[in-house]
Parts: structure tokens; C-alpha cells; sequence
């Protein structure tokens, strides 16, 4: 990118300051310009292999490979970090980038490619399976790579759309993000230029979970009601009122709930990431519910911290099996990965008593000032920094 950009309703979560640090280390200089506001001049950043160390701490290594490919001609990165949540397979991400003309494999723990011709070139791209990571990276690539790339079986997820048009309005040409086929004519370079990220749609489903599991009205703001659809479909089915505002949407906990069969989907079906939320509210439900994890092979491993609270849950294979209602019994929680660290507050939440939960470092990751935000509904919630 040539120029300054400026983006504007960036969180303050651990997981971007990692990203900033990446990009310094490219030579970008990043500056706040103010809260959840900053400018990032890339005009001289060189290539540099990024920091193992900080790479292997995110999910988000992996959209390196697809920039750095379209800017450099060639990229070492870190396996993705962050959560352990079983593999992270990147076979679509390297079936992309070599479509494009990349010679590229994995090396120990690295991603190692350069473009063969030293640029990328358009290509028609299927997708053995819906990726949402490499249909971004390969937006990324072909962004500015020489041609049309076209991404069949391509993921739907808001984020993608946003992705799309944050870089259309720096110059990019992509059409048809937000469907499962996506247009991208490579542009020799990109413009700097001002965007506004989109709300996160995990985290306002996270606080619409707690609000239903802990009782009360809950409004919660600064969020697009269409993103929230299946989540709002399960909470009704699950005899949760919700009411939708223009940018709002209102969750009544009335302390009962009904229980339901879930499968996590691509969007628009219900998101894996709202999926250990979810079944805690399923403890409390009256019947028998199941979980259908179709996404990752192991997202499964904070049943066992439920259990120790008196839950009826059982795993098999890739369904949880859970019979309510359970009252939940304080006991010390640990953080498995970001989601399963929030469900572990919600938990602690509605048990009676003193629960405890640990290496909250994974819910820093993706939540801006959730203790703040708890305490503001009446949780009584402290960290340990508090003490």
C-alpha cells in the first residue's frame, strides 16, 4: 500500500497489539491516533521474516503468507498459533497460493513460498472445502497478483465481506464477496485510505449467551442484527426472547430454558466460536440437547470443566451430549481457548458460589474489556491484578 490507512474501531485486545508488533517489524509504523483508532504507513516496509515468537502465538500468522506473497514475491511464516482447538489444516491455503503461481509447502513449522515468475498471476480456485482463512488469504494474494482469480465454494462470513471492501477502498477490485463465488482482478498496487471495521459478531453472541444463562434485560449495542441471526434463531428456539433493534439487540433472561439440537456450520449456520457459549446455557436447559461439532476435531476439551461443576455432559466423537437442567457448582476453571474461556466465565456466572478461572491470557485475546463489561450488568467479577 502506498500511503497512509487509517482504521478506525480496532479492539484492545492481546492479539492485535501481536499484529502490530508483526508489522513494525516489517519497518510499518503504526501509531494510535486515538481509542480504537490507528493510522499504519506501509510506504517502506522490506521484506523480513517475522519474529517466530510472535507468529506462533496467533491464528492470524497465516493471512502473512497471502500479503506477504503479493507484496514480496515471497514468504516464511510461522504455523498459526493461538488456540488449540485440534489441526489447523492449510492444505486450501497452499492449493491457492500455488494456483497463483507459488511454490510453496510447509517447512518444519514454517510456510515457505515465493512466486515462481516473481509475481502471482490470476487463476480459477475451487475449494475442496468452505475455508474461511483461505478464502482471505487468497483475497489477499490475488489482490495484487496480474489477472482475475476466481474463488469457487468460497466462505460467506461477514469478516470476508468486510475484508473485501476495506481493500476495495484502497483501490482493489473484488466482487462477490458475501456468495460463494469471488471475483478478484489483481491491481498493481494498492492506495492508503480510512475504513471502519465491522462489530464483532462472536463477542455481542457471547454477552446475548450470558444474559440468557444469568437472568435480566441485556442490551447490546454497536452490532449489525443480520450478522446475528442464527445465534438470535437458536436463543428464540431455545425460548430466549430477543428483540431485534436497528443496531441492538435485546436478550431477556427469564431463567428458563428449552433445550435444542445444534450443528456448527459455515455462515450463515451457527458458528463453531459460539458453540462452548452455547452449551452452557444447554446445561441449565430442561430436556436433552446435542452439539454437532462439524467444524474442528477437538473443540470439546471444556466439557470436562463442566462436568467438574456437576454438568451432565458427555462427548462422543464429535457430538456433545447434554442433559439439564444441572445446577452448576463453583470449582476452578481452566481456559482451554478463547471461546471455551468465555463459556468458563459464563459458568462461573451462574454457579452459586466462588468460582476461579485460569490462563485467561485466551480470553484477552479476543475480548475487549470483558470484566469491565460484566461488572457493568452486576457481575460480581475480579482479576487477579484487581487484588
Amino acid at each position: 500500500v502506498s500511503g497512509k490507512c487509517k482504521i478506525e474501531n480496532i479492539p484492545d485486545i492481546s492479539d492485535v497489539d501481536k499484529l502490530i508488533k508483526i508489522l513494525e517489524c516489517f519497518g510499518a509504523k503504526v501509531e494510535f491516533l486515538n481509542k480504537g483508532i490507528i493510522e499504519i504507513d506501509c510506504s517502506n516496509v522490506k521484506y523480513k521474516e517475522p519474529p517466530k515468537e510472535l507468529m506462533s502465538k496467533i491464528r492470524a500468522s497465516y493471512y502473512f503468507v497471502g500479503a506477504m506473497l503479493g507484496r514480496f514475491g515471497t514468504t516464511r511464516a510461522t504455523m498459526p498459533g493461538g488456540c488449540v482447538l485440534g489441526q489447523r489444516p492449510i492444505d486450501q491455503h497452499l492449493k491457492g497460493m500455488r494456483a497463483l503461481g507459488a511454490d510453496i509447502d510447509v517447512v518444519g513449522e514454517c510456510i515457505v513460498g515465493r512466486a515462481i515468475d516473481g509475481r502471482l498471476h490470476g487463476s480459477k480456485i475451487y475449494l475442496d472445502k468452505v475455508s474461511v482463512g483461505a478464502t482471505m488469504n487468497i483475497i489477499l494474494a490475488a489482490s495484487t497478483s496480474q489477472g482475475r482469480t476466481i474463488i469457487e465454494n468460497a466462505a460467506k462470513e461477514p469478516h470476508i465481506v468486510d475484508l473485501a471492501n476495506f481493500l476495495n477502498s484502497m483501490g482493489a477490485d473484488i466482487r462477490g464477496a458475501g456468495t460463494d463465488t469471488i471475483k478478484v482482478f489483481g491491481k498493481e498496487k494498492l492506495c492508503g485510505g480510512s475504513y471502519a471495521i465491522i462489530p464483532d459478531m462472536i463477542e455481542a453472541g457471547t454477552y446475548m449467551i450470558a444474559a440468557a444463562v444469568c437472568g435480566g434485560e441485556v442490551r447490546v449495542k454497536n452490532v449489525i442484527p443480520k450478522h446475528l441471526e442464527s445465534i438470535t434463531a437458536k436463543l428464540r428456539e431455545m425460548k430466549v426472547p430477543v428483540i431485534e433493534g436497528d443496531e441492538s439487540v435485546l436478550v431477556k433472561g427469564t431463567g428458563r430454558i428449552a433445550a435444542v439440537d445444534i450443528k456448527t456450520m459455515p455462515y450463515p449456520g451457527f458458528p463453531t466460536d459460539m458453540q462452548p457459549q452455547t452449551a452452557v446455557a444447554l446445561c441449565l436447559a430442561n430436556g436433552t440437547s446435542t452439539i454437532i461439532e462439524s467444524i474442528y476435531d477437538n473443540r470439546f476439551k471444556y466439557v470436562a470443566e463442566l462436568q467438574k461443576m456437576g454438568a451432565d455432559i458427555r462427548v462422543e466423537g464429535r457430538t456433545a451430549i447434554i442433559v439439564g437442567p444441572n445446577d452448576l457448582k463453583p470449582a476452578q476453571l481452566t481456559s482451554y481457548d478463547l471461546r471455551a474461556g468465555a463459556a468458563m466465565v459464563i459458568a462461573a456466572l451462574c454457579a452459586k458460589g466462588q468460582s476461579t478461572v485460569v490462563d485467561i491470557e485466551y480470553i484477552e485475546r479476543g475480548y475487549e474489556n470483558l470484566v469491565p463489561k460484566l461488572r457493568s450488568l452486576g457481575a460480581e467479577i475480579i482479576l487477579d491484578d484487581d487484588n
